[in-house]
């Protein structure tokens, strides 16, 4: 099982971050698309590291089109040499109409197509294949000498797609090379609804799970006494009530049979009562969500649960985490 960490969007303290993550041993790094670029800190990234895998956890997709994002991809996973994981995920409507005004339908399909698309103009550059994609959505159809980069000697990089939902999570196993599955999820629901949601993804493309990695990050609560581990507790708790007042993530809650927490917490959100929705999580929704052990047991509390499904895993740690609790949770997967 792979871990990864994370790079930051400050493109003055990319480097750093990187060298950072590399020398503590990670086997990853991610970049959101939050408050800047997912792709600018991992170029540079890429130039202060040699061997660490270096992802987009995400880049907006439906924010871009699948020239741009096939082109960004392309020069990343070049400069890196083959180490790019191009992470991709729809957002949410109100999202994509409002703050990127771009258009937004039948979210599960386009991501195919879009996907879809971006490997035959990936097939264009690397193999001479003519570019002839027309779908419902995008249509690439011109790829002259002057804008085609060329063939790179590391192939075209791994898309990984997040999904929570069984339609865009068969999307994935179908199309795509590995899945982001969300925080917000657990071993239940996991077993239960992603592993069968990917078979018929899988079976759709004629493909298998060999090869095709589930990533995820896991909530961790953890602490080197008490007083830390409560106050990580809460930080978690918090962030468990966030999520859970989404209606998009409803299924999960539902699937344990805490549907009906999810307008409860949904009409707290709207009145911005944050503390009071982190107090409607108690103990069992918190133990499904995440693993709760001491530094130096995670490592075995999560093999545990995830051993099977995950193939790589990021600590989920919405609280400040000492900086001895990093290093004994990964010390844990490295001795293993």
């Amino acid at each position: 099982m792979k871990v990864d960490g994370g790079i930051g969007g400050d493109l003055a303290k990319a480097g750093a971050a990187a060298r950072r993550v590399e020398k503590l041993g990670y086997d990853g790094a991610w970049s959101a698309e939050t408050q800047h670029d997912p792709f600018f800190p991992l170029v540079i990234a890429a130039e202060h590291t040699e061997r660490l895998e270096l992802g987009t956890g995400i880049a907006v997709a439906f924010a871009r089109n699948p020239m741009t994002t096939a082109q960004a991809g392309w020069d990343l996973q070049t400069y890196s040499g083959g180490r790019l994981m191009l992470g991709l995920g729809s957002q949410i409507r109100a999202h994509i109409e409002k703050r990127f005004s771009m258009p937004w339908s039948h979210p599960a399909p386009r991501m195919r197509e879009f996907i879809l698309a971006m490997r035959s103009i990936w097939a264009c550059w690397q193999d001479g294949t003519p570019l002839q994609f027309e779908g419902e959505f995008y249509t690439h159809k011109l790829m002259t000498p002057f804008f085609n980069p060329g063939p790179t000697p590391h192939g075209a990089p791994r898309v990984f797609l997040a999904a929570v939902g069984e339609v865009m999570t068969e999307v994935c196993g179908e199309v795509a090379d590995g899945m982001l599955a969300h925080g917000f999820t657990t071993e239940r629901y996991l077993r239960e609804v992603t592993l069968p949601a990917l078979e018929r993804g899988f079976a759709k493309g004629g493909r298998r799970r060999e090869g095709f990695e589930i990533s995820c990050p896991v909530f961790i609560v953890t602490g080197q006494d008490d007083r830390t581990r409560e106050a990580a507790a809460t930080g978690v708790r918090q962030q468990i009530a966030f999520y859970g007042s989404t209606p998009a993530y409803r299924g999960v809650l539902e699937l344990h049979g805490w549907g009906d927490l999810q307008p409860e917490l949904n009409a707290l959100s709207k009145q911005g009562k944050w503390e009071e929705m982190g107090g409607l999580i108690d103990d069992d929704i918190l133990d499904a969500f995440a693993v709760v052990a001491a530094p130096d047991e995670v490592a075995e509390r999560v093999r545990r649960r995830f051993d099977g499904i995950l193939d790589r895993l990021s600590f989920y740690l919405p609280y400040q985490a000492p900086e001895e609790s990093l290093g004994a949770m990964l010390a844990g997967f490295r001795a293993a």
